[in-house]
């Protein structure tokens, strides 16, 4: 599938998360804008470092009036162990069935795993930005996240 477009509807999911409850991007329309993370693999040092950073900037995210939603196609359990062991407050969830990668065209099929990207959800459910990384060992800043949701907006 190809990655959605700026200004067309987002596809829908419902993923488990680490809160224990599966998570809707629907539930958040007409509350919160949402940006969608997806990230490789848990455990790996690239993806440690954007969740670390995901969580020193949780009130500036929070601030923006984004909701972010990290992704990735480990396991729940899995990302339980992440998650604590790297002291994370945002909830993860889980694509293990990798429905939600191919829906956003993010699915590195050979590799089964998704490649980094992110897209900004607005409260209608259009795409407002996206950002797909050439190689999954990129990734952007927080400052440069939330440059384009300041500019998104």
């Amino acid at each position: 599938m190809p990655v959605p477009a700026v200004g067309s509807a987002a596809p829908d999911f419902t993923l488990n998360s680490t809160s224990g409850s599966p998570i809707s991007l629907s539930q958040f329309k007409a509350n919160s804008r949402v940006l969608l993370a997806f990230f490789p693999l848990a455990f790996t040092s690239v993806c440690t470092a954007e969740m670390c950073a995901f969580t020193e900037d949780y009130d500036a995210f929070g601030t923006a009036g984004v909701t972010v939603l990290p992704i990735s196609v480990d396991s729940v359990p899995t990302l339980k162990e992440f998650k604590a062991k790297n002291q994370l407050t945002v909830d993860l969830l889980s694509d293990f069935k990798r429905d939600t990668s191919r829906a956003y065209g993010t699915l590195i099929e050979e590799l089964f795993f998704s490649t980094r990207a992110y897209f900004l959800i607005d409260a209608d459910g259009i795409v407002r930005w996206s950002h797909v990384e050439e190689t999954p060992g990129k990734s952007r800043t927080n400052a440069e996240i939330l440059a384009a949701i300041a500019t998104s907006a």
